[in-house]
């Protein structure tokens, strides 16, 4: 089984840069077009930070200096908002 920091370089890489980036390709998109909302324009402040703290967080991982017990807290609160994200989404198409 791979170990926490496995697991969440995975879920780093694969799962939350690929989703954050292709959310800022859209609101780019507004800029260019300049159809974007003072809301787009904080949503693109907040994922470009959002994108650091990624960041940031992968390179923790490559320094192996934190215990496995924050990875596994870092892992679970991703998780955690990915899983609610999902069941929101979701009952939005119920609608």
């Amino acid at each position: 089984m791979p170990d926490i920091k496995e697991k969440l370089k995975d879920l780093v890489e694969t799962v939350m840069i690929p989703e954050v980036e292709d959310y800022l390709e859209d609101l780019y998109k507004l800029l260019e077009t300049n159809s974007q909302t003072q809301d787009d324009k904080e949503a693109i402040d907040e994922m470009e930070s959002f994108l650091v703290e990624l960041q940031n967080v992968l390179a923790v991982i490559e320094e192996d200096k934190t215990p496995d017990s924050e990875y596994q807290r870092i892992y679970d609160y991703i998780k955690q908002n990915l899983d609610e994200h999902e069941h929101g989404h979701n009952i939005e198409q119920e609608d």
